[in-house]
Order: structure tokens, then C-alpha cells, then sequence
């Protein structure tokens, strides 16, 4: 087992991963920009090492410089946490080329993965369902005429190397493709360095169910474990989430959980993952993978009791998977609160000093946060705060209990979306199931009517 874990992150993510490495007796470095000097993951860790300026691209993104802390600190594995270098196989490369265990996916499946090109062609040869579209990249106007009127309007557009809602557009005739097809090319260019795009058939309503995976490599092991919705999203981005996923057939739940867990070990897969899906009625399509934690695994933990970040640590180091299918069991209802430094009515980003906190409590109520009274919410990374996560006996008695947590929770001095997320739980749609994936643009919409 590994003696010191260097943490490449910051924020609620390195202060949880720090609190499963004390569990196991595992030292911990933490780095940090200029900024995070007083950052909580920062004070718990046992050592810790500035590693540059505020700006994620000269400290959190700032390879050698990564590279450089785990080196000096005599580190012998690096967690890569979610977001910043998590998902970039040049690092995990760098890291292994070091002699150093990357507590996450071989370079090879982060870039399977990396592309969903690629990612779709794995889940096929897994005998997965998916949407029919191009089957691949597309490279003039007329082949995407063509792959079009086979998958039948209307169509999605989308940047193979895209990723959190980026590169995608819907198109809803032959005219409107032919107008925005080489707009499409020169944006995934832009955005992404590739102008490589495909299509697939578009799903109006859809719901996102995902998969927890994990999978032991060489040993040949992989396992789900249970589902999750996270259908709540604005602009494809989640905010609350949910495990297991409800309103599922027990047949449509099973296939889809065991979608996932093929997929992990038909590619032989070592380590934790997601495997994501858009549910509509009774089918189930393929979306991508997520080679990493996700930010809601939380609900995951609550339900089956198996600490994911312990998990993946002891998968890194080759151990094997430590329970069967058969051992992974599920109990209740959890649902996470994404609580994002953000403005409820708009939306932007609302940085600034804490000046009053406080944490709800209670039977079944967790809070993973690196913020407190005082502390500096930076304006330079993602708006996430804090995560709230209640667990239930059932989805009802978690939805209450979630409501009371909200109001119990407290944090002045920056605004948060907890209002609205509030609001959302009561809805009728949430309440009964029906939500989709773009339910929250609409509401907003007429919320403010």
C-alpha cells in the first residue's frame, strides 16, 4: 500500500480525499496556488507545497510543477481528484513515467475514453445499445446530409472531443444542418483542437441515468454498483443528484447496470468509473464514460456503504476488486445538493468571504465542504462550494429530510443556489419522476414569468 498520496487538487474534493488516506494511515501532500494558502485541504494535509499564482493554469493545470511537489516530497502515488488533471493522459503518462502510481485509468483508457468517438466504439464492441447517428466522424457537409436522414430528424451535433455540455447543438432540419455544419467543425477546432464532429439521433425528454463502476484490471474483475439520476442539470452541468435512479422498471434498472459493469471488463478497466446513459421510456442508450470520481459518488457511498476513494486507492495498487456483484448491496434513498457559490436568480458566479456558516446535522445528513466561516470563496475555479448529502429509509422520506438540511444550512456573505434547488425538489416533475434533462432551462423560464 502506498506510504504518501500527493493530492493534484483543491477544495471539497482534497479535503475528502485527505480523510480517506488518514483511514488508511496514509500520509497526504497537498499543493495549492497563492490563493488557497489558508484553503483548508491546505491545513489538514500533512505537508503541503505552493505550487504557483492564482490562475488554475499556472498552479492547478501547471504539470511540472505538479510533478515537481510529488518529487520533493517524496511522494508514491498522485490522486488527480475530479476536474484540473483528472482526465488527461499526458499527466497520468508523467506521473507513471516517474515511478509513480496515478490513482486513476491507464493512459490508454483515458484516451479511449478521452474521445467519445472512441468511448462509443468500446461500448459497441460491448454489445451496448446506442443511438443511431454516424457512427463516426464526419467530414463534409453531404456525409452529414446522409447520416442525418438515416438516424431521422431531429439530430445532435457534437464535438468528439467535448466534454461537460461543450460542442453540442441541436438541429432540427436539412436546411439548418447545412447552415451550421462547418460553424459546428470550427468551433470543436477552437474549443477542443479537433474539428473531428458526429451525430446521433436526438431524444427530446430523455432522463441521465449513470452507473457506478469499478473494474481490477489484470484480475479481471467488474462490478456496478447501483445507479444514479442526474437528470436536474442546467446547461448540461448537474446540480442535484440522486441514487438509486427511481421510477426504473427492475428489468430496465438490471440491463442498465449490467451495461456497465460489461463495459468495465470487456476493456479491462482499473479503477472507478461512470458509465452514463439517456433514458427515454423504456430504452437505454449509451452517452460516455467518465474515467474518474465523480463529483456526486457521495450518493453511491450512502446507499451501499463502500467508500469510493478507498476503493480506487487500493485498485491503484493492484489489489483486487474486494467484494463480488453478489456482496454489493443497496439500502435506502440519497440525494446530493450541489451548493455552488452562485447568484439563484442568474446564475453568476458570486465569490467573496464567507462571514457566516453553518452545517445542518442529523441522522443521514453529510456535508463534504472546504469552506467555513472566513474563508475566501476565489473567483478563479469552479463555483462549487459545498455538497450536501442526505440519505433516507425512501426517496420521499429523503426528500424531506433533504428540505431540512437546506433550511438548517447557512452560509452568508456569497450568495447560493440552495433557493433554488429548493424549489426544484418540490416541483411536480421531481416529485413524480418526470424530469428531463433540459426541465430545468424551461422552469427557469417560466419561474421568472
Amino acid at each position: 500500500m502506498f506510504k504518501k498520496i500527493l493530492i493534484a487538487n483543491r477544495g471539497e474534493i482534497a479535503l475528502r480525499v485527505i480523510r480517506a488516506c488518514r483511514e488508511m494511515g496514509i500520509r497526504t501532500v497537498a499543493v495549492y496556488s497563492q490563493a488557497d494558502a489558508s484553503a483548508v485541504h491546505v491545513r489538514f494535509a500533512d505537508e503541503a507545497v505552493c505550487i504557483g499564482p492564482a490562475s488554475a493554469t499556472e498552479s492547478y493545470l501547471n504539470q511540472p510543477s505538479v510533478l515537481a511537489a510529488a518529487e520533493v516530497t517524496g511522494a508514491d502515488a498522485v490522486h488527480p481528484g475530479y476536474g484540473f488533471l483528472a482526465e488527461n493522459a499526458q499527466f497520468a503518462q508523467a506521473v507513471r513515467a516517474m515511478g509513480l502510481a496515478f490513482i486513476g485509468p491507464s493512459a490508454e483508457h483515458l484516451h479511449t475514453f478521452g474521445d467519445k468517438l472512441s468511448a462509443k466504439e468500446a461500448a459497441k464492441a460491448a454489445n451496448i445499445p446506442m443511438l443511431e447517428g454516424s457512427g463516426g466522424a464526419i467530414q463534409s457537409v453531404e456525409e452529414a446530409l446522409e447520416a442525418a436522414n438515416l438516424a431521422g430528424y431531429p439530430i445532435m451535433l457534437k464535438a468528439a472531443a467535448g466534454g461537460g455540455g461543450k460542442g453540442m447543438r441541436v438541429v432540427e432540419s436539412a436546411e439548418q444542418l447545412e447552415r451550421v455544419f462547418t460553424v459546428a467543425q470550427a468551433e470543436s477546432q477552437a474549443a477542443f483542437g479537433s474539428k473531428d464532429v458526429f451525430l446521433e439521433r436526438y431524444l427530446r425528454r430523455p432522463r441521465h441515468v449513470e452507473v457506478q463502476v469499478a473494474g481490477d484490471g489484470e484480475h479481471g474483475g467488474g462490478i456496478h454498483l447501483g445507479t444514479r439520476d442526474c437528470s436536474l442539470q442546467r446547461r448540461h452541468q448537474k446540480i442535484i443528484e440522486e441514487a438509486p435512479a427511481p421510477f426504473l422498471s427492475d428489468k430496465l434498472r438490471n440491463d442498465i447496470q449490467d451495461a456497465g459493469a460489461r463495459l468495465v471488463r470487456s476493456v479491462g478497466y482499473q479503477t472507478v468509473a461512470t458509465v452514463e446513459f439517456l433514458v427515454e421510456e423504456d430504452e437505454f442508450f449509451f452517452l460516455e464514460v467518465n474515467p474518474r470520481i465523480q463529483v456526486e459518488h457521495p450518493v453511491t457511498e450512502e446507499i451501499t456503504g463502500i467508500d469510493l476513494i478507498q476503493l480506487q486507492i487500493r485498485l491503484a495498487a493492484g489489489e483486487p476488486l474486494p467484494l463480488t456483484q453478489a456482496e454489493v448491496k443497496q439500502q435506502g434513498h440519497a440525494i446530493e445538493i450541489r451548493v455552488n457559490a452562485e447568484n439563484p436568480d442568474n446564475f453568476l458566479p458570486s465569490p467573496g468571504r464567507v462571514t457566516g456558516y453553518h452545517e445542518p446535522g442529523g441522522p443521514g445528513v453529510r456535508v463534504d465542504s472546504a469552506i467555513h466561516e472566513h474563508a475566501m470563496v476565489q473567483p478563479y475555479y469552479d463555483s462549487l462550494a459545498a455538497k450536501l448529502i442526505v440519505r433516507g429509509n425512501d426517496r420521499e422520506h429523503a426528500i424531506r429530510r433533504t428540505l431540512g438540511a437546506m433550511e438548517e444550512f447557512i452560509v452568508e456573505g456569497i450568495k447560493t443556489t440552495l433557493p433554488v434547488q429548493a424549489e426544484l425538489l418540490q416541483t411536480e416533475e421531481f416529485r413524480t419522476g418526470t424530469m428531463y434533462t433540459r426541465f430545468i432551462d424551461g422552469w427557469l423560464k417560466d419561474r421568472k414569468r
